[in-house]
């Protein structure tokens, strides 16, 4: 059995697939983790083709290790603690932040929602195979927990911040379609309607201390509810994307004491745009 894989039935369609963690009652914030996970269900486990030590090596390259440790020490250390929505599966059963259909421009590298190739390009599941059941028992719930919780905190304060949480390679790994330009410590990805100039320059203070802070370099957008997108101002969204060396030893090893430091950046960054 392979070390990532979990023993027993799938699970129910949310029943520990995510988790949404509350936070202050007033915080329009909500933390989205979505890919820091390398649990992958044996049934799932079972239509993928790679075999146990290269599955390994693939969930090295594509997990942002230790993205939920960094969220959880963030909201421990702000003034008004966030709200945070954790995907508890690898991006390899799903990734619930591309599209689930022809818009997704990642479908061109077989990784769409549902992945058919590794970020070295080999085959991850078979060319053919059928998306559907995958998108249905985790895509969609995922997405319909996470559009709930953007609506209640809209219903509750008046606003929504999504804050998307994410590390990336220091190399470029060949699946990247935009990683040619610059690789900084920091990247924030941007959404011309959702991400507004004051929350970017939140974002470049509070991370300004780790290193040079990018914009769209080499990601970028941001995560926002399909049922939001591109309709609700009040929904504002921000992807902070964390190069890899800066807090931990590569590819999928042990975080170290960069963690601490980009946890209190993150956390600066939730108590300024709180306010």
């Amino acid at each position: 059995m392979a070390a990532n894989a979990t023993s027993g039935d799938a699970p129910a369609a949310n029943a520990d697939s995510f988790e949404l963690l509350p936070g202050a009652g007033t915080s329009p914030v909500v933390l989205h983790v979505p890919h820091s996970s390398r649990r992958i269900p044996l049934p799932v486990r079972a239509g993928i083709t790679l075999d146990d030590p290269a599955l390994e090596g693939e969930l090295d390259h594509i997990t942002d290790a230790h993205t939920a440790e960094l969220a959880e020490e963030a909201a421990r250390a702000a003034g008004v603690t966030p709200w945070r929505f954790v995907n508890r599966l690898s991006r390899l059963v799903v990734d619930p932040e591309r599209f689930p259909d022809e818009r997704e421009e990642m479908r061109a590298v077989g990784m769409g929602a549902v992945y058919t190739r590794t970020t070295h390009g080999a085959p991850l599941r078979p060319a053919d195979v059928d998306p559907a059941p995958l998108i249905e028992r985790y895509f969609r719930p995922y997405a319909e927990a996470m559009t709930a919780a953007v609506a209640d905190r809209l219903a509750v304060t008046g606003r929504a911040v999504v804050i998307d949480v994410h590390s990336y390679p220091t190399a470029r790994l060949p699946y990247e379609l935009h990683g040619e330009g610059p690789r900084p410590p920091v990247c924030l990805g941007t959404d011309g309607f959702h991400t507004p100039a004051g929350l970017v320059e939140h974002a470049r203070k509070a991370f300004g201390g780790v290193g040079t802070v990018g914009i769209d370099s080499p990601f970028s957008g941001a995560y926002v509810p399909l049922r939001f997108h591109g309709e609700d101002p009040r929904v504002t969204s921000l992807m902070v994307e964390i190069r890899r060396d800066a807090y931990m030893s590569e590819p999928g090893g042990p975080a170290g004491p960069g963690l601490g430091r980009l946890a209190a950046a993150l956390a600066a960054l939730v108590d300024a745009v709180s306010r």
